[in-house]
């Protein structure tokens, strides 16, 4: 792939603002292959994505990151800037249902998913057998052995070994510890079986059944300590019928959750995704 450079930027919206970057960009001699913006006006805030062609840029990395921090000063921006040819590190976690950590594990394998995937941790040993076969480095942890707190101190253990970027809960059904959702904000993915913010907890597909709606849903959203209210990153529908029962729910939405899941970590990974408040700005 092409190497760029992404600019993320959150400010408040001032007028100039687009203009000076633009100018920043132009007098380094880069080039702005895809360019999004977007001004929040309940809150005053501007939301800006520009990748940026490095093949003529008079600035490396660090260069670039010196030069433009008196202007990100200036307009009072909170930024970053990535480099897209240095892939993240993303840790898969998953539980008895395997489908999402096996489509995340085959995007990665075919190159849709641009990252490295260091380990799938897993509290069921037969999750190995997937792990195996795409010759990534496995670990169960056994939870009913070891009790959640300890369990949950090897994870850690592992995440913090693995230098992991990103942590993918791929049908992980297991509540994180407070502590470990304020390691991992803003670093830690999981997918809902329901179209939140209805259903929420355990069992949404029942819930969703005995309510008989006619649209069934997967979000994929950032993990908070507040159980399935994170910011949400993307989600996916399908149409039911009242000749559905909730097994039938399950495994339509099944299709949901690998296809929220799939968009929701590009996007995070693309450096597409900015958190504001408990909301999102995905420019995809």
């Amino acid at each position: 792939m092409k190497q760029t450079f992404r600019l993320v930027i959150d400010c408040p919206d001032q007028i100039g603002l687009v203009a000076s970057v633009s100018q920043f960009l132009a007098d380094y001699g880069a080039t702005i292959v895809e360019a999004s913006h977007h001004t929040d006006l309940q809150t005053g805030r501007f939301f800006m994505r520009h990748e940026i062609g490095t093949a003529n840029l008079k600035l490396s990395y660090d260069e670039f990151v010196e030069a433009f921090t008196p202007l990100a000063n200036e307009y009072q921006m909170q930024w970053k800037l990535s480099d897209s040819i240095q892939r993240q590190r993303v840790a898969l976690l998953g539980s008895v249902e395997s489908h999402c950590l096996v489509d995340l594990l085959h995007r990665w394998h075919t190159g849709e998913l641009y990252c490295d995937i260091p380990c799938v941790i897993s509290n069921h040993p037969q999750m190995q057998e997937f792990a195996d076969w795409y010759q990534v480095p496995f670990h169960w942890i056994d939870f009913k052995a070891l009790g959640k707190e300890a369990a949950f101190a090897q994870i850690q253990t592992l995440l913090s070994d693995y230098q992991i970027d990103l942590t993918v809960l791929a049908r992980f059904m297991q509540i994180l510890p407070q502590t470990m959702c304020q390691a991992l904000d803003g670093k830690a993915i999981n997918i809902h079986h329901s179209f939140l913010p209805s259903f929420a907890g355990a069992r949404p597909y029942q819930q969703a059944y005995d309510r008989g709606v006619k649209l069934i849903g997967a979000t994929c959203h950032y993990v908070t300590q507040d159980l399935d209210e994170g910011p949400i990153i993307e989600q996916s529908v399908k149409r039911i019928s009242h000749s559905d029962n909730a097994l039938d729910m399950v495994r339509k939405g099944k299709d949901c959750e690998v296809t929220a899941l799939a968009h929701g970590v590009r996007y995070h990974l693309e450096d597409r995704v900015i958190i504001h408040r408990n909301k999102t700005v995905v420019f995809a």
